[in-house]
């Protein structure tokens, strides 16, 4: 019985296999309004995690919220003047109606609580009620402010120049969406003020909706793009279409198959798109090998057949060995990670099945005499690239030794690279340096205290221990010591309202600005403000058991490596001042540290175990491991040199460069496959009719071309994200088009050198 052969079947039912191929592309495709997109990355970790469990924990028990808005005001002559205090007054009238804003909780000057003494009795109240009407009560104003630590630096710079509003958002609330309708409401002040939008909702939701904004915008062009760049290489429109159709078809069934599984689009999962669609470019083999066969064959069905028989084994396992580089994701501990890699493994599968059914089924309905023309010019003596590529294999062929030992140079020195890398994400640096977003958390980090925010919890076992002198102490000094960091802007604490009690209560006498001597005078002052103040502002730092403390702690930066700057501090301060307390972080600032902690890292365990899995593919399919470590060669030089260049250029190992990696591995390697699958098939063929060099050369003219080909055909499309407003597309775009060209070029230029080098290693007792 005849075994089954897809591709032969699909040359004889074309019709059929188009057919069943829109179909299911149109059963997916009805997934697609269900779709859902989820950008915060609170979801990156489960609920069940121990950094969402005990941030969830402090929120709940100090009334704290999630997400907050700083709205930055800066006026060059200063903002305490009657105009912009009025200005200031109906911008947070304004906020306080807009919903999703914790109205109850904006701090402004009109919101925010001051203590002072009337009659002897504390007294707390908004520091403004109304813009002052004269001097002297600007004056008072003024002395209200830099007088009180708990407004300097927090809503009033020391220069006078800058203020802000903070504005805490209900849970759920979309942070771009509440941003925008700021920006209307400061649009219609006039006068010298300039106003800023920052915070981590701002910077989250706002990237979220460019994001896929742009993957709308920026997919379609890089399609154009590779639909003319390949109109210009083969000049057959149909066929270039049919490339198109081949990538379009693997994301419509991807990511129907997301949508239909119950999973939001994500951050990392809005990249499967971009990256099926550099994997399908590896289609660009068989379109590179069908050309040469026809113009042997003269017959359009056995040159698709015998297309398909020279190539198959090797693209079967350069989709493996990508399928297996994204299918270890699988196995890493964060949803989105796992979502991501499979999402991507079962898109190159389906570009694979498609490459053996779609692809050869298209070829039969294009006219003899078209393929005949496109033929006649794959001529290995009369193509100029393909003369092109043998010159660049013969620089390693004819100088094998001298090749080898630069490539072992720059190995070293990436390596050297690489050690200079930092592991660090700072989502406000996705966007460029003249985006709103960065400008405006650039402005208010510089003035006020930071916008970035974490928290540092002092818990003790004894109930009222935080109303202890010692225990005041204690916290106080860790806030001073924090201070002392660059990263931190301000601290806040019960210290700071305990102290300004006692101050105003002696007659604003600075020698009182300290912490009482008695644990029943710090209870009193608590229990004096408490009785005036807003629920919120002893809640935020403090808990009723007094057990429990809060310290806010206002960074300069959204580095990760702030919040492990302060949490190395803590550690430091706790070693040296022992005390029967515990000092434990939280916070965005900190939860944004543990996950990207975790994705990153989880992300390179997983480049680790797929650097093994696609080391044991090689080996498998070159029948031995001395192929494999020759066909690993390009795959490691590309990615350590890459990876050396990001290092010594001062670029953070962040999440889309961790991201990345995956790519870099399975399109390096796949070039290798190709190349010595082709080299080794040449061999057996020829059977000792040729010699290595020669055949070296033959290979880098032929399949080296659609290697080539593969290689620009990529680069050409992505290098449309060069131009896109996030730096994060800025650096795929980069990524992609330095990995494309140099794995090509390495693949041509250092594989035959080490093949003639090695070769009686190599090839003693081979079974080519």
């Amino acid at each position: 019985m005849k075994k089954f052969s897809l591709v032969e079947f699909s040359v004889e039912h074309p019709k059929l296999i188009v057919f069943l191929s829109v179909f299911v592309s149109f059963i997916f495709l009805t997934q697609f309004p269900k779709m859902r997109t989820d950008t915060n990355p609170k979801n990156m970790l489960p609920a069940t995690s121990d950094v969402r469990v005990w941030n969830d924990e402090v929120e709940k028990t100090f009334g704290l919220y999630e997400d907050m808005i700083a709205v930055g005001i800066v006026n060059e002559k200063g903002i305490l003047n009657k105009d912009t205090l009025g200005k200031i007054q109906r911008i947070t009238d304004e906020i306080l109606k807009i919903k999703g804003v914790a109205a109850r909780d904006v701090s402004s000057f009109t919101t925010i609580d001051n203590v002072t003494v009337e009659d002897s009795t504390v007294r707390v109240a908004p520091l403004m009620t109304a813009p002052p009407e004269n001097e002297k009560g600007i004056e008072y104003l003024r002395k209200m402010l830099y007088e009180n630590p708990l407004f300097l630096n927090r809503i009033i710079s020391k220069d006078g120049k800058t203020t802000a509003i903070y504005v805490p958002l209900e849970k759920g609330s979309n942070g771009k969406e509440i941003a925008d309708r700021i920006r209307e409401i400061v649009k219609k002040e006039k006068g010298d003020e300039q106003y800023y939008v920052a915070g981590d909702p701002v910077a989250r939701d706002t990237f979220g909706a460019e994001m896929f904004k742009l993957m709308a915008v920026f997919a379609p062009i890089a399609g154009a793009v590779m639909l003319f760049v390949r109109y210009m290489m083969f000049r057959d429109l149909f066929l270039s279409i049919t490339l198109m159709m081949d990538a379009m078809i693997s994301i419509v069934w991807s990511m129907g198959l997301l949508i239909w599984l119950g999973y939001p689009i994500h951050i990392m999962s809005s990249m499967a798109p971009v990256f099926l669609m550099a994997i399908a470019t590896d289609s660009m083999h068989i379109f590179n090998e069908f050309y040469f066969r026809y113009k042997e064959k003269k017959d359009k069905k056995a040159a698709i057949i015998e297309t398909m028989h020279a190539v198959s084994r090797p693209v079967r396992y350069t989709a493996l060995a990508t399928a297996a580089g994204f299918a270890v994701l699988l196995f890493m501990n964060i949803i989105p990670v796992k979502v991501f890699g499979g999402l991507v493994a079962f898109g190159t599968i389906v570009l694979r099945i498609l490459s053996f059914s779609f692809i050869p089924a298209m070829f039969t309905f294009v006219k003899d005499e078209k393929i005949e023309k496109i033929a006649h010019t794959e001529d290995i003596g009369l193509s100029r690239t393909s003369r092109f590529l043998q010159k660049l294999a013969g620089i390693g062929t004819h100088s094998p030794k001298t090749t080898v030992i630069i490539g072992l140079v720059l190995f070293v020195i990436s390596i050297i690279g690489i050690t200079k890398m930092k592991v660090n994400n700072n989502l406000v640096e996705w966007f460029k340096k003249d985006s709103d977003v960065r400008i405006a958390d650039t402005v208010i980090n510089r003035s006020l205290g930071g916008t970035s925010l974490g928290y540092v919890v002092a818990i003790s076992e004894e109930d009222d221990y935080i109303k202890t002198p010692e225990a005041m102490r204690y916290i106080e000094g860790l806030q001073r010591y924090l201070e002392k960091l660059s990263v931190v802007g301000k601290t806040t604490s019960v210290v700071d309202y305990v102290k300004r009690i006692s101050r105003v209560l002696h007659d604003d006498d600075k020698k009182y600005d300290v912490v009482p001597e008695t644990k029943e005078m710090i209870g009193q002052y608590i229990f004096l403000f408490s009785m005036s103040a807003k629920p919120s502002d002893l809640d935020n730092v403090v808990d009723y058991p007094f057990r429990r403390a809060n310290i806010w702690v206002q960074l300069k930066t959204w580095d990760a490596q702030a919040m492990r700057d302060v949490i190395k501090a803590v550690d430091e301060y706790k070693k040296a001042n022992p005390i029967a307390m515990e000092l434990k972080p939280s916070g965005i600032a900190y939860f944004n540290l543990v996950w990207n902690d975790e994705v990153l890292w989880d992300m390179v365990k997983g480049f680790i175990l797929a650097l093994i899995v696609v080391f044991v593919i090689l080996a498998v399919y070159f029948r031995s491991v001395k192929w494999a470590i020759v066909g690993y060669t390009p795959l490691l030089f590309t990615i350590l040199f890459i990876y050396g260049v990001v290092g010594f250029m001062g670029k953070d190992f962040d999440m889309p460069i961790s991201v990345l990696s995956c790519l870099s591995l399975g399109m390096a390697v796949d070039f290798a496959i190709h190349f010595i699958g082709r080299f080794k098939q040449r061999l057996r063929e020829m059977q000792g009719k040729e010699s290595l060099t020669d055949a070296l050369h033959w290979t880098a003219a032929r399949p080296g071309k659609g290697i080539m080909r593969n290689a620009v055909l990529f680069a050409a499309s992505f290098a449309v994200m060069m131009f896109a407003p996030l730096t994060t597309y800025i650096t795929v775009g980069a990524f992609i088009i330095t990995m494309m060209m140099l794995s090509a070029i390495m693949t041509i230029i250092y594989l035959p050198a080490l093949i003639t080098l090695m070769q009686g290693w190599l090839l003693k007792g081979d079974k080519i």
